[in-house]
């Protein structure tokens, strides 16, 4: 019951936003009662940060096995997290679109539980463009970083305007993004 309520939760959180759903409806949306809400969380905003956990504890794994690849270089690497972070969107699009749009309903102690693993996805990121830097792969004027925000900043964003079904698949806009980033875009 707890996985119906949260997947219930996060279809409701996208369709009216975290204000605007209320414990009521998210039992009614699953013809429970508000106890059984109460029996697996305390509250709305425990609900919230469960789903941001589970988000971001998803793509961390998925970007330590990546990371940890000793097959890849690190321009594949880049590209491979890159594609996972738009892939997610696909695999886990209300999810990615509540964790991204909704964060800012959490209390301070909820955020400093999120806002670490956050930071940790962001600083292998940094560390991925370090080791580029140093194997020869990318530039050595690089500022890892900038680079890793600006790269966070591209992906993280595209929850906004990809759309899975769209003209272009998520492979290629990760091939778009991850070139852009490391050839630019001047001719």
């Amino acid at each position: 019951m707890k996985d119906k309520i949260t997947e219930a939760s996060i279809q409701l959180f996208e369709k009216k936003g975290f204000s605007e759903t209320s414990v009521q409806d998210i039992c009614d949306a699953l013809g429970v009662s508000k106890g059984t809400f109460y029996y697996y969380f305390t509250s709305k905003e425990e609900l919230l940060l469960d789903i941001h956990l589970s988000y971001i504890e998803d793509i961390l794994a998925q970007q330590e096995r990546i990371l940890t690849d000793p097959t890849r270089n690190s321009k594949t690497k880049l590209y491979d997290v890159v594609y996972m972070l738009l892939h997610s969107i696909e695999r886990q699009g209300a999810s990615a679109r509540v964790f991204f749009r909704e964060m800012r309903h959490l209390n301070e102690e909820r955020m400093n539980t999120v806002i670490p693993k956050r930071t940790q996805f962001r600083l292998n990121i940094e560390e991925l463009l370090r080791r580029g830097i140093e194997n020869g792969e990318f530039r050595e004027d690089l500022n890892p970083s900038i680079a890793a925000f600006g790269i966070l900043g591209i992906t993280n964003w595209s929850y906004q305007w990809f759309h899975p079904e769209g003209e272009v698949p998520d492979k290629e806009v990760a091939r778009i993004f991850v070139e852009m980033v490391l050839q630019g875009i001047e001719r």
